[in-house]
């Protein structure tokens, strides 16, 4: 993966928003609720960079980002989670991944979004239309997959992630996704907040605690203001005393590389190869979905492919690495 920089980004600002850029763990009143509350600034910022998005589609994607983000808590070891959506708007869907160390990347798939008309950041239902919102667990241990879906019947990845967490597993949820941008359109903060009651909690204190999570004010917009989010945490929160388990840090970061692409090149049929070499163009240009990130290969190294390509299964030259 090559990262852009943010336009404007000094040394100095991508350090301080590398260290602020984490999600941290909490109990509230007593055990009884369980959460999570990302502070994830600097995941949006370089994920816009390196997608190249306007405002709304870093909004989107952003607000993807953090929910992964937000789940990555749950996560050990080698575990993977990966959050999709596919629907009939302009959208069309998206794909993000996460895994235990917190490390986020993914891709919309209706890039870029055929709009005729101004959209209302506050409502992206038109944008989502119908469609299907999936969950998958890739788990050390587990020899499949654990996969649950829902339709999308709000339009809102929030709302419709917190129905997810209801319908699939039985566990009432709130979840709250943030993008804060300034006058001209930057990405000034981000975050995200993600309650799950458990069994044991009383009817009575999941209400209050939903009903005080919904009142909240936009969480970038206190992370654009300085916020950390201890401060957020212990002033929300108080009335039922929040305990803070620990935190990690979240990273946009994809492990795709040069040397991946070309092992898939060469697992592409030397027919492939041959055609590519007379056709071209040169260089041959690949790029991952996950990050944007693109890898040029010469006719040299084309040719060395085809030399030691032996017969495989076709292989697209754009995909996930």
């Amino acid at each position: 993966m090559i990262k852009k920089v943010p336009a404007g980004d000094s040394l100095r600002r991508r350090l301080e928003e590398n260290a602020r850029d984490r999600v941290y763990q909490f109990l509230l009143d007593y055990g009884t609720v369980r959460g999570a509350l990302v502070h994830g600034t600097r995941l949006v910022r370089e994920m816009r960079a390196n997608h190249e998005l306007d405002g709304l589609e870093s909004l989107l994607l952003g607000q993807a980002y953090i929910a992964a983000a937000l789940l990555s808590v749950n996560l050990k070891g080698s575990d993977r989670l990966k959050l999709q959506v596919h629907c009939s708007g302009p959208l069309k869907g998206l794909s993000v991944e996460t895994n235990a160390f917190g490390e986020v990347r993914g891709y919309l798939l209706g890039y870029p979004l055929p709009l005729e008309a101004p959209i209302d950041p506050a409502d992206l239902s038109a944008l989502y239309g119908e469609g299907v919102l999936s969950v998958t667990r890739y788990l050390e241990q587990a020899r499949q997959p654990f996969s649950g879906q829902v339709s999308m019947e709000h339009g809102s990845l929030a709302r419709d992630l917190a129905r997810y967490f209801l319908v699939s597993e039985q566990t009432p949820s709130s979840v709250h996704l943030s993008v804060k941008f300034d006058a001209s359109g930057e990405v000034v903060g981000a975050g995200g907040l993600f309650l799950q009651a458990m069994p044991e909690a009383e009817a009575r204190t999941v209400e209050r605690i939903d009903a005080l999570a919904r009142a909240l004010p936009s969480i970038g917009a206190a992370f654009a203001g300085g916020r950390t989010a201890e401060e957020l945490l212990a002033e929300w929160f108080e009335p039922f005393s929040p305990l803070l388990l620990g935190s990690r840090r979240v990273a946009f970061m994809c492990h795709c590389s040069a040397r991946r692409f070309g092992r898939f090149l060469g697992a592409l049929p030397r027919e492939e190869l041959e055609d590519m070499l007379r056709k071209g163009p040169f260089p041959v240009v690949t790029t991952c979905w996950n990050c944007n990130t693109q890898y040029s290969f010469t006719r040299e190294e084309i040719e060395r492919l085809a030399r030691e390509a032996a017969p495989h299964e076709r292989r697209g030259q754009k995909g996930e690495a």
